[in-house]
């Protein structure tokens, strides 16, 4: 079975402290999530707080149809300030593991995103990522992408 991967390098003209703020939120990744995905945080909200390892995070996605899906995801590492580890332990995929990566750089902070997935039912699951999975991912980060522009202004 293949496992895919997706890479995403993004500068942005904030510092360090303030990209570890609001990438360490899981209160912040529906602002920074397209609206037809329908992404809404389950999760207590009163344990949505400094991110941890071993920290559960409960969602519902719609990236089908409108159709409903349960996630749940495990923060499996965080060294703070530099990066940390989502994985899925429900949900679409077979194997989901993000990794964010932060850096300071000359004029801000440079993120990394890194993603390998693997999709279930073997064959059809490598049409699905062919023929859907791999651009709805793409245009998934690339909204990212231009909203994280949008909130955060070169000076």
């Amino acid at each position: 079975m293949a496992v895919y991967s997706l890479k995403r390098i993004q500068q942005l003209p904030i510092s360090l402290e303030q990209a570890w703020d609001f990438f360490s939120s899981p209160a912040n990744l529906k602002e920074i999530t397209p609206d037809y995905m329908g992404f809404d945080i389950t999760s207590d909200k009163a344990f949505l707080g400094k991110m941890y390892p071993g920290q559960i995070i409960t969602y519902t996605v719609k990236p089908i149809l409108g159709i409903p899906l349960f996630w749940m995801t495990e923060i499996t590492h965080v060294e703070e300030g530099k990066f940390f580890v989502d994985e899925q332990r429900v949900g679409p995929y077979r194997i989901w593991h993000h990794q964010h990566h932060f850096k300071a750089v000359p004029g801000g902070v440079e993120t990394t995103d890194l993603v390998h997935y693997q999709l279930p039912f073997g064959p059809l699951g490598a049409l699905a990522n062919s023929f859907f999975v791999r651009r709805q991912l793409a245009s998934i980060f690339d909204y990212r992408y231009r909203k994280l522009e949008a909130l955060f202004p070169a000076q």
